[in-house]
């Protein structure tokens, strides 16, 4: 079916409650989502009970997060036929956060809606009932103390760990696998510090309407995460939430347009969730980005420097499906950091973490052009801007003989008349002062990025 017409025949999307028990070791989040006549839904989060060590808890301050978990939680499950209406149970919302919400869903599915042909205005996308009214709670007697530090298992957070692993830092993991664990192993955090937490979704049920026809395609995860940790540094006494979202992550996938596959992690959204937070969930806890004032390249320039990460990392979205040891060496995502590294790590250290010469794939042309941005879309995978990758590029080229690998060889010939340009950009010295750095966590970074330009 069609979105009009799953639209026309599910025209309700219910949040109808959340649940929260206690379970021996575990504190349970269950959430109920139901569209009628079609499916209901029941996401959980689980958090380990040793890690709450807020002994002052504002219950009805906890509940408000957890309520607007569920908000963002809704996303995922909400796509699969992008009711008209939705309705809300077990909380509300005023006008201006009802757009934040409306904003998120809108512009965190805009992958979704350029994958699926749908053309929508935000304003039509849906509207909300309430069945419950709910007060603005804040806790200002919270105090917390450290940094809670997301970890993917990429380079970006391996950055972050590293500079910040000699404050109060604890590490942070949602449904974790073993090469995450092994880059906080790398770090030399102690492992007792690092916190993790499980999110289950109910994936026989998206796989049956999938089967069926059903919408499906990208949500904004980041988004979800930023919540969830907002509760976990609020359960455990952290102050600070940093997260590992570059500046290049503002480009959007179609160049030209809004369509970002990184929308929530971009500036835009980080500022949006803190002025939020700071109005609507009002305690003493902070959210940034430690490494939006840098490039992917700059990232790649100090993660070049870590070499005890460099056959550990990894961010291969195809490979972690099958073995997350390894990097597949044929998607977006290994060609980029491939090609970001290159001007440091080319030739035979990259060919040791990834197994082969991806410069020397012919296969790999089509992508190669995309991440150039010949074809006017870049691949909707978290890869940088498309003038840092052509940087990288000529920096490689610069520091090669003219025996050069066939990927390398296409960039030479079509953009010869471009490289001494590219290269008078300088990116080893940008620095993006649109931020919310603290001061401590900028003179951090500063004073590494000096180290190597």
């Amino acid at each position: 079916m069609s979105f009009e017409e799953l639209r026309n025949k599910y025209e309700e999307f219910i949040y109808n409650s959340y649940n929260t028990i206690i379970d021996n070791d575990k504190f349970i989040i269950t959430y109920n989502f139901k569209i009628p006549g079609l499916i209901e839904f029941n996401p959980k989060m689980i958090i380990p009970k040793h890690i709450i060590t807020n002994n002052n808890i504002n219950k009805e301050f906890l509940n408000n997060i957890i309520f607007h978990i569920g908000l963002i939680e809704m996303i995922s499950y909400y796509k699969c036929c992008c009711p008209s209406k939705i309705i809300i149970n077990c909380g509300s919302l005023n006008k201006e956060q009802e757009s934040f919400i409306k904003k998120l869903f809108y512009n965190g599915l805009g992958e979704f809606f350029y994958v699926n042909n749908i053309t929508i205005d935000i304003n039509d996308l849906f509207k909300i009932e309430y069945n419950k009214t709910s007060n603005i709670i804040e806790d200002n007697n919270f105090i917390g103390t450290g940094n809670l530090i997301a970890v993917g298992g990429g380079k970006d957070s391996c950055v972050s760990m590293e500079l910040l692993k000699d404050l109060d830092s604890y590490p942070i993991i949602q449904n974790p696998k073993e090469v995450q664990i092994n880059c906080v192993t790398a770090s030399s955090i102690n492992l007792d510090r690092l916190i993790t937490f499980e999110r289950y979704i109910e994936k026989d049920k998206f796989k049956e309407l999938n089967d069926k026809g059903f919408l499906n395609g990208h949500t904004p995860f980041s988004s979800l995460l930023a919540f969830e940790l907002y509760l976990i540094a609020y359960l455990s006494n952290k102050k600070y939430i940093v997260l590992s979202n570059e500046n290049s992550a503002n480009e959007g996938t179609v160049l030209g347009t809004n369509t970002n596959h990184q929308y929530s992690k971009t500036f835009e959204f980080e500022s949006d969730f803190v002025n939020y937070t700071n109005k609507y969930l009002h305690t003493d806890i902070h959210y940034f980005s430690f490494l939006r004032p840098l490039s992917e390249y700059q990232i790649a320039m100090l993660f070049s420097h870590y070499d005890k990460y460099h056959n550990i990392f990894k961010s291969c979205n195809v490979g972690s499906k099958n073995n997350p040891w390894i990097w597949c060496g044929n998607c977006p995502k290994c060609l980029f950091v491939f090609i970001i590294l290159s001007p440091y790590l080319y030739k035979d250290k990259l060919i040791n973490i990834f197994n082969k010469d991806l410069f020397d794939d012919n296969s790999l042309l089509s992508i190669f052009k995309e991440l150039l941005g010949e074809t006017g879309i870049k691949p909707f995978e978290c890869v940088g801007e498309v003038s840092e990758i052509k940087y990288a590029l000529s920096k490689t080229i610069s520091n090669l003989d003219d025996n050069l690998p066939v990927l390398l060889q296409y960039f030479k010939d079509n953009y010869k008349d471009e490289i001494d340009n590219l290269l008078s950009m300088d990116l080893e010295h940008k620095y993006n002062d649109n931020n919310l750095l603290p001061k401590e966590f900028n003179d951090i970074l500063k004073k590494e990025l000096d180290k190597y330009v």
